[in-house]
């Protein structure tokens, strides 16, 4: 205790806020990139020019560049030849000797990259907007009582969440209420959907507001490996959980129209906040 200077992190991008409590308490953490394809790290964060909420930049003889639609571009000695056995797939992902990595980010003027999402998560609304769900995702795990939030909206009207609750934090938040007498657990749940509708809020300042969540559900169960809705790594099978979850995002969204009033799928401002589906 109190030793540490410095720690590294990789596997998905650290957030900025995260970044900076370490670096707040005396701790550099120095994030970087990389795929299996360039045979390990990309980036890193140079020692002491560390810039949160970056992976840093390129390391030696590694070139980054990006697309225009936002997708990283790589470039250098470590990345791969091709697929084995799959010359489609190599020529999808090797464009006159650049690696179309998937993910997507941006550079700043110093040459540090911003990781920003994956490509093939960009949800597009039914309007047409394209919004990136990684932000708003860490955004809202960086409130105690969330633990897994998944962001949908795909041919939707506006931008959805499945969320799902850390059950050691919710245990310690329902002592702290300390609510006694009738409707107890009607009183509880009320609060507990102001305190969620608060995490949602603070995750919709990080965006615009076309691209913020305008309707959420949390779910009874978390997502997990043994439900198929991880990876062995981890890692959100997004697919698969929208699947899983279908009628409860078709519910969610039903019940979000104002009763009495007209109104189009395209019109996200006929949508209202105050009202969010709590089951």
């Amino acid at each position: 205790g109190g030793r540490v200077r410095r720690a590294t992190s990789g596997g998905s991008p650290l957030s900025r806020d995260l970044s900076l409590f370490y670096e707040g308490i005396g701790i550099y953490v120095h994030d970087g990139y990389g795929l299996t394809e360039t045979a390990g790290g990309v980036t890193m964060q140079p020692l002491g020019r560390e810039k949160s909420g970056t992976v840093g930049q390129a390391l030696p003889g590694m070139e980054i560049q990006v697309a225009e639609d936002g997708e990283i571009l790589v470039r250098g000695p470590s990345v791969f030849q091709g697929y084995v056995g799959d010359q489609a797939a190599t020529r999808a992902a090797l464009r006159g000797g650049w690696l179309a990595t998937g993910d997507l980010g941006r550079l700043d003027a110093e040459g540090y990259l911003t990781i920003t999402g994956r490509k093939k998560d960009i949800i597009i609304t039914s309007s047409g907007k394209s919004v990136a769900p990684l932000a708003l995702e860490q955004r809202l795990r960086m409130h105690p009582l969330i633990h897994q939030a998944v962001v949908v909206g795909d041919n939707r009207p506006c931008v959805g969440a499945l969320i799902t609750l850390d059950p050691e934090f919710l245990a310690h938040w329902r002592a702290g209420l300390a609510l006694q007498g009738e409707m107890r657990e009607a009183r509880e749940e009320n609060a507990l959907r102001e305190e969620v509708a608060r995490a949602v809020a603070a995750a919709n300042s990080v965006v615009s507001p076309s691209e913020s969540i305008r309707v959420f559900r949390v779910l009874p169960e978390s997502f997990d490996v043994t439900n198929g809705l991880l990876t062995p790594s981890m890692k959100l099978r997004r697919d698969e959980i929208v699947r899983h979850y279908a009628s409860e995002i078709d519910a969610m969204y039903q019940s979000r129209r104002r009763p009495g009033r007209p109104s189009t799928p395209e019109e996200p401002s006929n949508w209202d906040d105050s009202d969010s589906v709590f089951r």
